[in-house]
């Protein structure tokens, strides 16, 4: 009888170890899959800015990544992320705008003097004001500005432009949203909605006469190859936001969150860095391939800028004293 006790005991505890054994690939949950969606392509410095932040969170989530607006059309992602229907997004600050009118602020021409002061707002207090707006209102969670340059003016027609006043009656193709279109005509221009995916065709056919970008969204769509000049407006830093559903956020323990939040800093800060890299080397090189491509009258552009967005209903809409915390900033 106790012999048979023991090998009962043995077969069992050795059934144990074997299901202990397989524990690993059974019992450990699967990472969870986070579908991200973007308007830029798969040759953005982005894409890779992506794939490095999917390698170092890759133990806890899988990154899915979908570009070229090809899950979610332009501007429909932030309320995708609402709806539980995306788990990350880079989200056009224009596009927050719409549901906080106080975020005009930070899409207003000639705000931000370069990357660094944009990532130095994000990084203080007010700029922690800022994302806590969307997070109360909009319930997404903000990890951070995603730089991709200072936006210029491209056009077709060959028209010298030196001040605001030259851009009079000029197509201007901006995305859709009042925020782009009050962009649009603080440079002076004739803003017009228009899809990027669409903006090539639209050049090539005269649909527009311009579009806004800054150099590198320039070369990866290629928008160089149906344009005759660029105008060094430097009007806008460029930037999206890294933005996560905020049940995905909540669901993660402290420890997961920091690290997350970490990850996308490191992403976050390598893409910037690329950027002005890519930046320095692009305007010679499409002075190369025969555009004209020199600096207009910048103060001019400023001057008008500022008034268009002080004259609007959107600055109504601004916290007091932001502007000048924004300006003061080093």
């Amino acid at each position: 009888m106790t012999r048979s006790i023991h090998r009962r005991t043995l077969l069992g505890t050795g059934a144990t170890l074997a299901a202990a054994a397989v524990l690993p690939a059974w019992g450990q949950a699967a990472p969870k899959t986070l579908r991200f969606a973007a308007v830029f392509s798969d040759k953005d410095i982005r894409a890779d800015m992506m794939k490095m932040l999917a390698k170092d969170v890759e133990p806890d989530f899988k990154l899915e990544l979908h570009l070229n607006s090809t899950l979610f059309r332009q501007g429909t992602e932030l309320v995708a992320l609402q709806r539980d229907n995306l788990e990350m997004g880079n989200i056009a600050p224009q596009d927050i705008a719409k549901q906080v009118p106080a975020w005009s602020l930070l899409t207003s021409a000639y705000l931000f003097r370069d990357p660094a002061h944009l990532s130095s707002f994000f990084a203080s207090d007010p700029g922690a004001q800022m994302k806590k707006l969307v997070e109360d209102q909009v319930k997404v969670k903000i990890l951070g500005p995603t730089f991709f340059g200072t936006r210029h003016v491209g056009l077709k027609p060959k028209k010298k432009i030196n001040t605001p006043a030259d851009l009079a009656g000029v197509k201007l193709r901006m995305p859709p949203g009042d925020a782009w279109q009050l962009l649009g005509r603080s440079l002076g221009a004739n803003p017009t909605p228009m899809a990027y995916a669409e903006t090539y065709t639209g050049l090539q056919t005269g649909a527009v006469d311009g579009q806004d970008n800054p150099l590198p969204n320039v070369q990866n769509m290629k928008f160089n190859e149906v344009m005759s000049q660029i105008v060094l407006t430097s009007h806008l830093v460029g930037f999206d936001l890294l933005t996560l559903n905020m049940k995905v956020w909540q669901g993660m323990a402290p420890a997961k969150q920091r690290a997350f939040q970490e990850a996308a800093d490191k992403a976050i800060a390598w893409s910037t860095a690329e950027h002005q890299k890519r930046e320095a080397e692009l305007a010679e090189g499409f002075r190369k391939q025969g555009l004209d491509v020199y600096v207009p009258n910048i103060n001019a552009f400023r001057e008008h800028a500022q008034k268009v967005y002080l004259a609007s209903d959107e600055a109504k809409q601004w916290p007091a004293g932001m502007l000048d915390k924004i300006n003061a900033m080093k």
